[in-house]
């Protein structure tokens, strides 16, 4: 019965989303609009500090390389 009932709650719940977004669509956008901006600056920090932290470990690997 549980597996029955939480099909039904989410089928509410996405009916309640989707029928949010019709309303609400201009304030939707806007939302995406400000949080765009936030996602690049937060995937580029992301890739700098693997490009820095893949340097270094290249950096460690090549002095290893030099000690044998």
């Amino acid at each position: 019965m549980g597996k029955y009932m939480s099909v039904v709650i989410g089928a509410v719940v996405v009916l309640l989303g989707v029928l949010g977004i019709i309303n609400w669509w201009g304030s939707f956008i806007t939302l995406l609009k400000g949080s765009i901006p936030a996602m690049l600056i937060f995937g580029g920090v992301i890739a700098v500090i693997a490009g820095i932290s893949e340097i270094k470990d290249e950096m460690a690997a090549a002095k290893k390389e030099e000690k044998k």
